[in-house]
């Protein structure tokens, strides 16, 4: 059984239909690259996926383990092991990130029927989490994404993702605006988090990307629909041919 399986989905916003017919199923240990032109409803299939508010499912089921997201909340899913990384992380002026990070993770093991970390246990969990990846300490103590860089915010979602442990993970355009350098810090972090049974659906525009995260399986978006699967070469085909085959294929 997929890890996650998308059936048929449609969604509206605002009473306008943006996924038009989206068929998925991804597996544990898998990476799946979501290519498309602006517009092609990319970022609405992550939004849907987390249960943002206004993106409207009128037709078709999404299963994240075998179990309906829809009669999810949204915290019920984080529970679930469902994460998503924002193409641009908010700010949060007044909230230290160490304070972040010991809410949301609290947060998450009292959903799940599991004991809340104790200041010294958390405190530990975050520094061996953060050594790994190479996060400078002080980095903890300043208010939430307030005052960082790019690579900063990107490295903090990393470090987000690391101390949550989720089963599937959706990074959303996360490369969007990034040196390469940045660039890098994100690839290595994803690459760190790979397991035989977490999974990660990478959302971008550009194959950059994935040279560093290199996919399993590259799915081209157009129009509301998945128009073309393929294996990594593909992400090298759209960087060479562009995607007007398909949207002139959706015109004809």
């Amino acid at each position: 059984m997929p890890l996650l399986e998308v059936k048929n989905l449609h969604v509206e916003i605002d009473g306008k239909e943006i996924l038009k017919g989206v068929d998925l199923a991804v597996n544990a240990g898998e990476v799946h690259a979501i290519m498309g032109p602006n517009g092609s409803g990319k970022s609405t299939l992550a939004y849907v996926l987390a249960g943002k508010q206004d993106y409207t499912p009128t037709a078709g089921d999404v299963l994240f383990n075998g179990k309906n997201i829809f009669a999810m909340a949204p915290d019920e899913r984080a529970a679930a092991g469902l994460f998503l990384a924002f193409q641009y992380p908010l700010e949060i002026p007044g909230v230290a990130t160490m304070t972040f990070l010991r809410t949301a993770l609290n947060a998450q093991r009292k959903k799940r029927g599991d004991a809340e970390l104790s200041t010294p246990e958390f405190i530990k969990k975050v520094r061996e989490v953060a050594g790994k990846l190479g996060i400078d300490q002080e980095m903890l103590r300043r208010a939430v994404n307030v005052g960082f860089s790019g690579g900063e915010k990107k490295r903090n979602e990393i470090l987000q993702m690391a101390l949550l442990e989720p089963a599937l993970a959706v990074l959303d355009e996360t490369d969007s605006g990034l040196d390469i350098d940045a660039l890098k810090i994100v690839a290595d972090g994803v690459n760190r988090l790979r397991a035989p049974w977490r999974a990660f659906v990478v959302i971008t525009h550009y194959q950059r990307l994935l040279n560093y995260i290199v996919p399993d399986v590259v799915h081209v978006l157009s129009r509301g629909r998945i128009a073309k699967t393929g294996g990594k070469e593909l992400a090298l085909e759209l960087e060479a041919h562009g995607y007007a085959e398909f949207q002139e294929e959706a015109a004809a």
